[in-house]
């Protein structure tokens, strides 16, 4: 997990390349205990249905954040 402040403006950035579900959702929840915004990057092609389940489950709003090369970005925000 990083603080990449120039690319998601402020907001923690969560590398899960290379992990399969549900370890992206995992450590997005993870990351959403301190941070109110954060931004996921995540391969695995199931990572957009866990992501938005757990968004719904726990109350927070989506924003696809568009590819990154082969990966996906979501940024996610606590309301």
């Amino acid at each position: 997990m990083t603080n990449d402040a120039a690319g998601a403006s402020a907001a923690l950035t969560v590398d899960a390349r290379g992990m399969r579900c549900p370890w992206p959702a995992l450590r997005l929840a993870r990351a959403m205990r301190v941070a109110q915004d954060v931004v996921l990057i995540a391969d695995d092609p199931n990572a957009a249905r866990e992501v938005a389940a757990l968004a719904a489950e726990q109350g927070w709003r989506v924003n696809d954040a568009g590819p990154m090369g082969e990966a996906a970005r979501w940024r996610v925000r606590r309301d």
